[in-house]
């Protein structure tokens, strides 16, 4: 499983981006069954990889943002060490525990799987990896990944090693690389930037760009040591990113309505599914979601599909054509309520149709308004269809309650 870190669903050569060249991820997709149309339901890095990892909505698994309530009396970094912030993490990374999770699941089936790049609940251990990089606030280390954030930039070795452990023990294997790529820091090698720097307009977006094709040359390092290996035709390999981003062409940081938005450019992702021999390569465009990866992987590998899991398995043409909406919720960069996680709601989101509907939270958005787009026709969401569509809106709220009406009735009154 490939899982590319805040990269907005345009930035491909496959998916038709002018400048940014991404050879070895449009070889994969032209090998794939590949989703232009994939969803994550929630626009941030932890709720989001989470949900791939446990099948689950955040609001269902309970890590619903990046980090537990942060105490306002320690200034600075210093609160990611501090004994209130650790024993929070210790909370949200109990919850993983508590979920179904694709590397325990596997393990019943005899998979050893290895962990490298971003992780936020501790120790890999956490997720039910049998081996990994990333140990944990445990053993003094950082808040999302640690040693494992070491893979991609500096080095592909550790994953080489664990296939070779596998390979000599003759057992099957599940590799997560979810390298901090093409995150921020954007300190992308002088190969990659020089190419970028009078095409692009600004220092920060060619920086950008460059990490992206960067990161491609890492996808393609280990997609060829898997060749070499000869396990290509017996091997799955899914890519999904976690949320979108849209480079801010003024400062280093992300623009609006990609990453922590409700909107496409930071929900929607291509997933890639490539099983030679097994599956056809075929471009589809209905929306689906990385909720569908953990089932779909479950049902390849003959592993039963835990009870109650919302997704689809995306190799069951039946299923795909069925799935008549996707939807997701996007919540506070950090919990306000570690013991009702979803408290931190900011929108709900619902795809249907081509048509989508946002719809803010009373208590943390009050701000906000409904807004409802044509996304098929309407990609960039410009056109605002609220006040011609008053039908329409009221249909799809009465849908999006149906699947999940949010927490306000689990309020204490004022």
């Amino acid at each position: 499983m490939i899982i590319s870190d805040d990269q907005a669903w345009t930035d491909y050569g496959f998916m038709g981006h002018p400048h940014i060249r991404t050879p070895n991820l449009d070889r994969l997709a032209s090998q794939s069954r590949q989703f232009t149309r994939g969803y994550v339901p929630s626009s941030l890095c932890c709720p989001s990889l989470a949900t791939i990892l446990t099948g689950s909505f955040p609001h269902q698994h309970g890590i619903t943002g990046n980090d537990p309530p942060l105490p306002a009396a320690i200034p600075g970094a210093g609160k990611y060490s501090s004994p209130q912030f650790l024993a929070g993490r210790t909370r949200l990374n109990q919850r993983m525990n508590e979920n179904p999770a694709l590397p325990r699941l596997l393990a019943s089936a005899g998979y050893r799987s290895f962990q490298s790049g971003k992780w936020w609940q501790g120790h890999f251990r956490h997720g039910g990896f049998t081996h990994g990089m990333t140990q944990g606030e445990d053993a003094g280390g950082g808040r999302h990944g640690d040693a494992g954030l070491r893979i991609g930039r500096e080095t592909l070795q550790p994953i080489f090693d664990f296939l070779d452990e596998a390979g000599r023990d003759g057992v099957p294997w599940f590799v997560w690389y979810a390298p901090m790529m093409p995150h921020d820091p954007h300190t992308p090698p002088e190969r990659f930037l020089a190419r970028h720097r009078a095409t692009s307009p600004s220092v920060h977006v060619a920086r950008y760009r460059a990490m992206v094709e960067w990161f491609d040359e890492t996808c393609g390092q280990l997609l060829a040591d898997i060749d070499r290996r000869g396990q290509a035709s017996d091997t799955i390999v899914v890519y999904v990113t976690d949320n979108g981003w849209i480079q801010s062409p003024d400062n280093p940081r992300y623009a609006p309505r990609s990453k922590q938005s409700p909107y496409d450019g930071g929900l929607r992702t291509p997933i890639l599914i490539r099983w030679p021999r097994q599956i056809q390569a075929t471009v589809i465009n209905h929306p689906v979601s990385s909720i569908d990866l953990l089932p779909t992987l479950l049902h390849a590998a003959g592993v039963a599909v835990p009870g109650g899991a919302p997704g689809i398995n995306l190799l069951d043409d039946r299923a795909v054509r069925r799935r008549d909406s996707v939807q997701g919720a996007c919540f506070a960069h950090d919990i306000p309520d570690l013991d009702h996680p979803d408290r931190g709601l900011r929108w709900r989101w619902m795809i249907r149709d081509g048509w989508k509907i946002i719809v803010p939270d009373a208590i943390n958005e009050p701000e906000g308004t409904v807004e409802l787009y044509r996304v098929d026709q309407d990609p960039l969401e410009l056109v605002n269809l609220t006040q011609r569509e008053p039908r329409r809106v009221r249909r799809l709220l009465r849908e999006l309650d149906r699947w999940w009406p949010g927490p306000l009735q689990a309020r204490p009154k004022p």
